[in-house]
């Protein structure tokens, strides 16, 4: 989103805003500091980071009313809200989170217009649709959010995990199908719910935690599989797997062990040992011990290189490595005896294609590759060996999986930046692609079809090609009049793959050329991209950014004064770099839940897990990285930013709200520019939520305030 009009406009504008006596709180700062490996950092605003001191969220509600006064004179942003739920009504039901259990249909559907999924069950893909389970309904007067959905083996028992308020940390209840009624076992807290049932239907495992509390130390760490039989006390659930219950594994209290049956694969028991890195730490066990001590053996570690995907299938294993192939190979290995070194090659690297996905169905693995944006799928015939490519209605990102994969009928979901996702079944014997029984496509007005996409390639600062994807309406004149909205991502190997965002085609036909850069940090061009952008490595990924910023300019399609940034989440780095390294070149940025204080981030709840991407302050060299990722550490006095709203979710466990909190406050206290800054908290959400209603008031709220910003003619302040 954009900021200013003409200067003589948007100087009127910061009159209107001081004659309301619309001033931020005041932010007061101590001499707090840390001193690593010789060099004190300063941290002023430490305080912030008690969340529970009276003191602290005071400041943080006062913010958010400031925010409030501001936002809600902004002219456009309720009409971005009405706009967006006029277009999510003509949006047909939407089917997700299926599931085939003996013969029974399980999902869940949104209606037009409503806020949240409902669960359902059919008897065979075409009986009658009976509803299961319905989060408006379940607790009066709360809107909660399906979380996970996993049908027992025999179809006759769900486990439900459900949240509130954008929470995560779920309650997990047992749904007997045929009564429709829950049976009295009762889970909480857990962040990732239940994992998987066994065999016999009468357990299921579960990840589990000390504390719901995602302000506490210990929220994510030491944590557990349990397995918990139904009709037992869940205080005698079995430690399935822990560092506490097999402590030769070494499972370090940041890594979070998983465990569970694998119905392809019947005769062993599977853990995963992750946190955020891309590497597959993995053990089997013989099934038969499941009732006593298992014998774990590893299936893979970390120096083993398998990322993005496994598939197991009886004894046989494949899976995606980079050992030896930067863009990826597919590998086959036996659960017989592993050994990944001797392993079968299945495909290749391609020189061109980036493997990003596995999956099967009866006769055929199947395999998506990447050409940095579009996704082109290969399949490979289990019984003659045979690998050919699939060709597809148009190009985009496409999603296959396969409900029932004792057939080879699978599901294709195809969506790039100016088409909405389209649903096909697909026979991968025929290859005849034909619309989808569950998901029809929306058909919006005439005037959100008509999106222009420009593929292109900037050259970074190091004279590296960076691609940027562009989108806009046709007709545009490039003559640096347009507002431009940027967003980005940049970490964790994550790519920005193309889909329609019918928010941003709602900006797009309003005049708004969207900008994605492809940055260092994702994996669009492999493991080398992802690892450009990674620790040390880092500065990459914003510098690109900047390098797209200059490129639009250049070409005409904005100007400066018209260039709003945003990044959510692992991206609040890249946007708190990106305009403290040059403020000259935005308008208006958004953090959105965004980290902003990577120095700090280590210590908060969910930090430790995160310590592999980004580094820790323990070590010289990744100490001195992660100062140079820090927004906050890199706001300076009497500099001329950008206007600034900083979005954080009260109830948000993965960044807590204080990470945008200290980033606004740095700002506002040293900003010479006269520019807002803004600090919205959202005390009914966490990093995210399902409800559209929370979803579409908080992105209006960006929105028009970087569009205001931008000088955006139909978002003005009003008087």
């Amino acid at each position: 989103m954009k900021y200013f009009f003409a200067f003589v406009l948007f100087g009127q504008t910061l009159l209107s805003v001081n004659a309301q006596n619309a001033n931020p709180p005041k932010t007061k700062t101590t001499d707090s500091a840390d001193t690593y490996f010789g060099v004190v950092y300063k941290d002023p605003y430490r305080w912030l980071e008690n969340t529970k001191a009276k003191e602290t969220e005071d400041w943080f509600r006062q913010q958010s009313a400031y925010s409030d006064e501001i936002l809600n004179k902004i002219s456009g942003r309720d009409d971005l809200v009405s706009e967006w739920k006029n277009l999510d009504k003509l949006q047909p039901p939407q089917i997700r989170g299926r599931d085939y259990q003996a013969g029974r249909f399980f999902y869940r559907k949104t209606m037009p217009g409503e806020p949240v999924a409902k669960y359902y069950f059919r008897q065979g893909f075409s009986g009658k649709e009976i509803l299961l389970f319905d989060p408006l309904t379940y607790i009066q007067g709360k809107t909660l959010t399906i979380q996970s959905t996993i049908p027992s083996f025999d179809g006759k028992k769900v486990l439900i995990s459900y949240s509130e308020n954008g929470a995560e940390v779920s309650t997990i209840k047992v749904l007997d199908v045929d009564s429709r009624t829950f049976l009295p076992d009762t889970i909480f807290p857990s962040w990732f719910g239940p994992i998987g049932w066994t065999f016999d239907n009468s357990a299921f495992t579960y990840f589990s935690q000390k504390t719901a509390d995602q302000t506490d130390p210990s929220f994510i760490q030491n944590t557990k599989t349990r397995l918990h039989k139904l009709g037992d006390d869940v205080k005698n659930d079995k430690d399935f797997l822990s560092n506490e219950s097999y402590p030769s594994l070494n499972i370090q209290p940041n890594e979070l062990p998983f465990a569970g049956t694998n119905k392809d694969s019947r005769n062993y028991v599977f853990a995963d040992v992750v946190n955020v890195r891309n590497e597959m730490v993995s053990f089997f066990a013989d099934i038969k011990d499941f009732n006593g001590t298992l014998n774990w053996k590893v299936l893979s570690t970390q120096n083993d290189a398998i990322v993005k995907g496994r598939e197991i299938i009886g004894d046989d294993v494949y899976a995606i490595t980079y050992k030896g192939a930067k863009n990826y190979k597919l590998i086959h290995t036996s659960l017989r005896a592993p050994d990944w070194e001797k392993a079968d090659v299945i495909m290749e690297e391609k020189n061109n294609l980036t493997l990003e996905a596995i999956t099967h169905c009866r006769d055929y693995l199947i395999a998506s590759y990447s050409d940095g944006i579009n996704n082109h799928i290969y399949k490979y015939n289990f019984k003659t060996k045979k690998i050919s490519e699939v060709k597809t209605p148009y190009q985009g990102s496409i999603f296959v999986f396969c409900l029932d994969n004792s057939t080879n009928r699978c599901i294709f979901n195809i969506t790039s930046w100016n088409k909405p996702f389209t649903e096909f079944d697909v026979d991968l014997n025929t290859e005849i692609f034909t619309p989808s029984s569950f998901n029809k496509p929306a058909v919006y007005p005439k005037k959100y079809q008509g999106l222009e996409v420009k593929e292109v390639e900037v050259r970074g600062h190091d004279k590296v090609l960076v691609p940027l994807s562009i989108i806009y309406q046709k007709g545009t004149k490039l003559d640096g009049s347009n507002a431009c909205l940027m967003e980005s991502y940049g970490a964790y190997g994550s790519s920005m793959i193309p889909y329609f965002n019918n928010m941003y085609a709602s900006l797009a036909i309003k005049g708004v050329v969207i900008a994605i850069p492809h940055v260092r940090g994702g994996s669009e061009k492999g493991q080398e991209w992802y690892k450009a952008g990674y620790k040390t490595t880092k500065p990459n990924t914003w510098k690109d950014f900047i390098s797209c910023a200059e490129y639009l300019i250049e070409q005409g399609y904005t100007r400066a004064s018209k260039i709003a940034g945003t990044g959510t989440s692992a991206g609040g780095i890249l946007i708190s770099r990106a305009v403290t390294e040059r403020p000259d070149l935005f308008a208006a940025a958004i953090c959105n839940v965004g980290c902003a204080n990577s120095m700090r981030m280590e210590f908060s709840p969910n930090g430790p897990g995160n310590i592999p991407e980004f580094g820790t302050v323990k070590d010289s060299i990744e100490c001195r990285a992660l100062y140079e990722m820090d927004g906050v550490q890199h706001v300076s006095q009497n500099v001329k930013y950008p206007a600034v709203i900083c979005v954080g979710g009260w109830n948000d466990p993965r960044v807590p709200v204080w990470q945008p909190g200290k980033f606004a406050a740095a700002l506002q206290n040293s900003s010479s520019s006269q520019k807002p800054v803004l600090l919205k908290i959202n005390f009914d959400d966490g990093h995210f939520t399902e409800d559209k209603n929370v979803t579409y008031s908080n992105f209006a709220n960006q929105y028009a305030f970087v569009l205001w910003q931008c000088g955006h003619p139909l978002f003005k302040l009003k008087n």
